[in-house]
């Protein structure tokens, strides 16, 4: 009786604990009476920020220097925001833009006048002084130019020599009191050259001046020689703001030109509110949808599993602004991955469990039974995945780091509210008086399925998927002219500013105004931003001919009245840097690397990491397939969508592994054919419903979403598809093909004795 009351009373602790998450997540406390959710920072395309345009000083710029220059600012810029997008206009012009920022002249000091950073020798090789201190308190340049120290060899280091520059506190030897620095970390090369600079600099106790857009910013005296890459940047006057400052300064000093601003502002949201409203209404249908389904099939355990989904919903987003992650378009792929991940973990503990009931074990013995057996499967398919996640953020950048810190955020609390919240609830549940097995349910005795039998099907029918991608590449490339639909961030495009006679709110620009450009561009890769306190939006399309552009600019003045002689253009490069696509190719190539170690290493079995990844570069081609025949454009959220099939599709094969696994030391008897079919048999039902909870959370969105979330939702639908197929009908066939024909044939018990039979027959 007092347990049974301990577990009523956890029940109710439970329960409200639910209600203040959920009151946290909605209201929130304090003055300002709003929830977590209104806190959450939003990208550019869900909430806009603010956009500021820098020219370049030097006239006719090169190729090379604008593209360098342009990505030391996204460098930069990421900085404040993983989602900020920086892309070059025109010949000599770059436009930055930081999502979730109202405030256009804040960011604009703080991000500082981007120019040309340089270190100065105290003294030339004569002696003579390279810089002296004024009457006024300042130090300047004595009568040389720049180009003459670089000549005579007084620049030490460039803006390129710095790798980093971060404000820190450290304590003062002398004094003992802690003090703001400027901790600076250098190339490689740029630590060879200071090591001599300061060698010769404190031998003849000397200062080296920091110079940076025409001013000396710091003249540290050196006070030892620095061969270890790291300065500390210190004076007698630098708090914390300035510390913070002179970072900054030093981070963007490696520009390739000097930039001067033209024009800043702050813009709207890309996508609009009912982009925003739209993704959260398909979110909570498909989430009560899902409780709903897990209640029907499992009955109490349903119920906990539907309970500890919800907290996790709700600690997701509490979380998400706490951590103060911004969240985009391609972010919500990472939510709604961990989510299906979530779900995932609680369907393999309780379809085990109901397996131990089938087994004639007490409903007592088949929840600690269901959590036991389940584990290792949960934690080799989350901790995989969670590779996948470091690597993409140590090696990615922009959308890949904000897509990686979601996900990884994501999985963490789906196996916390899976093996903790779930597994307290379920037993807090029993011992309050639910102890009947109808409440449970029992696993029905299933037919084992011949899936290895049948596996020429199934590699034929991946041969042919596999086959028709470069079969369609081919072709679109041919009709089309390029194999895939690239869109305004991997290919760039036209920007084309007009003045609006009224202010349009997002929707209307998406219902009257979009289909008019889409009618000239013959395209639906279009973004439309407005400009906040002014009637201006500001509309990307694909690179527009002289001819479209007259045509649009005629359209738009017959149907709004605008003013053509007021519109401006501009041809604008892919938000997408060669750079970014190129570490974002790294990192999922590392990605696989490190989830083939892992699997291999928890598995004891290359052949299981070999299966898994192919199956994964299967699922991946087939999505690759999917945008190529569809001609759905190519953006920011196709490498989102990508990384997610690479989490999902990993996770659905380790459970099958997981229970190959198990049952080859309980199945001797048994043909390694025989072995892969059961073994799939027990978590067919597993692959299904998990399958079948994440697709309705995608079909939901696709569904109710705007077009270019449907463009999102499309592909991925395809992806859980085929990751459902892929650790179906393949994963176990390959390691079957792998295992069967290697150098170590599997033999059952059961051969061993007949050929042992045989043999002493023969004897005889």
């Amino acid at each position: 009786m007092k347990k049974k009351n301990q577990s009523i009373a956890v029940l109710i602790l439970a329960f409200l604990v639910t209600v203040l998450l959920g009151w946290t997540m909605l209201v929130g406390w304090g003055p300002t009476g709003t929830g977590a959710m209104e806190h959450i920072k939003l990208g550019l395309d869900l909430s806009g920020g603010v956009s500021i345009t820098y020219r370049a000083v030097k006239d006719n710029p090169t190729e090379e220097e604008m593209s360098d220059t342009r990505f030391k600012l996204e460098q930069r810029a990421q900085q404040y925001s993983e989602e900020a997008q920086v892309y070059q206009q025109g010949d000599d012009r770059i436009t930055i833009e930081i999502p979730g920022a109202t405030d256009a002249t804040v960011i604009l000091e703080e991000l500082g006048k981007p120019g040309s950073l340089y270190f100065i020798k105290e003294k030339d090789a004569n002696g003579n002084y390279n810089y002296t201190y004024t009457s006024t308190g300042e130090y300047v340049l004595y009568n040389k130019t720049l180009e003459e120290l670089e000549e005579d060899g007084s620049i030490v280091l460039t803006g390129k020599d710095v790798k980093g520059a971060e404000a820190v506190h450290q304590t003062n030897q002398t004094t003992q009191a802690t003090e703001s620095v400027v901790q600076l970390t250098l190339t490689d090369e740029g630590k060879e050259k200071f090591a001599n600079a300061t060698q010769e600099a404190y031998a003849n106790s000397q200062s080296i001046g920091i110079y940076y857009d025409e001013t000396f910013v710091s003249v540290p005296r050196v006070n030892a020689v620095i061969d270890d890459g790291v300065a500390i940047i210190s004076g007698g006057d630098m708090d914390w703001d300035k510390a913070s400052k002179l970072a900054a300064t030093l981070r963007i000093g490696s520009l390739s030109l000097e930039l001067e601003e033209l024009n800043s502002s702050v813009v709207g949201a890309q996508l609009g509110s009912e982009a925003v409203s739209t993704s959260l209404k398909a979110g909570a249908i498909g989430l009560l949808l899902i409780i709903l389904f897990l209640i029907a099939v499992y009955r109490v355990p349903g119920l906990a599993a539907g309970w500890a989904l919800l907290i996790y919903v709700e600690l997701e987003l509490i979380a998400l602004n706490a951590f103060d992650l911004t969240l985009t378009l391609p972010g919500i792929a990472g939510v709604i991955l961990s989510i299906g991940m979530a779900v995932d973990a609680n369907v393999i503990i309780y379809a085990r469990m109901q397996e131990e009931i089938a087994s004639g074990k007490s409903i007592s013995s088949a929840v600690r039974a269901g959590f036991q057996k389940a584990t290792s499967a949960i934690l080799d398919g989350n901790i995989t995945t969670l590779i996948a996640a470091a690597v993409l953020y140590a090696f990615g950048s922009g959308s890949v780091r904000g897509f990686a810190m979601t996900l990884a955020l994501g999985i963490v609390l789906s196996m916390f509210t899976a093996l903790a919240v779930s597994r307290l609830l379920i037993n807090s549940l029993y011992s309050a008086g639910i102890k009947d097995e109808k409440f449970y349910g029992k696993q029905k005795e299933r037919k084992k399925l011949a899936f290895v039998e049948h596996r020429k099907i199934y590699f034929t029918i991946s041969v042919i998927l596999m086959l028709i991608v470069p079969a369609g590449m081919l072709v679109m490339n041919a009709v089309k002219g390029s194999p895939l639909n690239f869109g305004l961030d991997f290919k760039g495009g036209t920007s084309v500013t007009v003045p609006f006679n009224e202010d349009y709110t997002i929707a209307e620009l998406e219902s009257e105004v979009q289909p008019l450009v889409q009618n000239v561009t013959k395209d639906s890769d279009i973004q439309m931003t407005k400009v906040v306190d002014s009637n201006s939006v500001i509309i990307k399309t694909r690179s527009l001919t002289l001819e479209e552009r007259e045509t649009l600019y005629n359209d738009l003045e017959s149907e709004f009245g605008v003013d053509v002689s007021n519109i401006t253009f501009d041809n604008i490069s892919s938000t997408i840097s060669k750079e970014m696509s190129t570490n974002a190719m790294k990192a999922v190539i590392i990605s696989v690397i490190c989830m083939l170690l892992y699997i291999w290493l928890r598995f004891r079995d290359i052949r299981f990491a070999s299966s898994a990844i192919l199956a994964l570069i299967h699922d991946i081609a087939v999505v690759f397939g999917f945008y190529v025949l569809s001609k759905i454009s190519v953006g920011n959220t196709f490498i989102a969508c990508m990384l997610t099939i690479l989490g999902y599709s990993i996770n659905s094969t380790i459970v099958i592994f997981d229970r190959i696994r198990e049952n080859m030391p309980n199945l001797k008897r048994e043909s390694i054919e025989e072995l892969v079919d059961r073994s799939i048999t027990d978590t067919l039902t597993r692959s299904i419903y998990s399958s079948l909870t994440t697709f309705v959370m995608i079909f939901m969105l696709f569904l109710l979403g705007v077009s270019s979330i449907r463009d999102f939702a499309a592909p991925l639908m395809v992806g859980i598809i085929s990751g459902a197929y892929t650790s179906v009908c393949l994963t176990g066939s390959l390691w079957y093909v792998m295992k069967h024909y290697g150098k170590k044939k599997y033999v059952p018990a059961s051969v061993k004795a007949d050929k042992k039979i045989s043999a002493k027959t023969k004897k005889k």
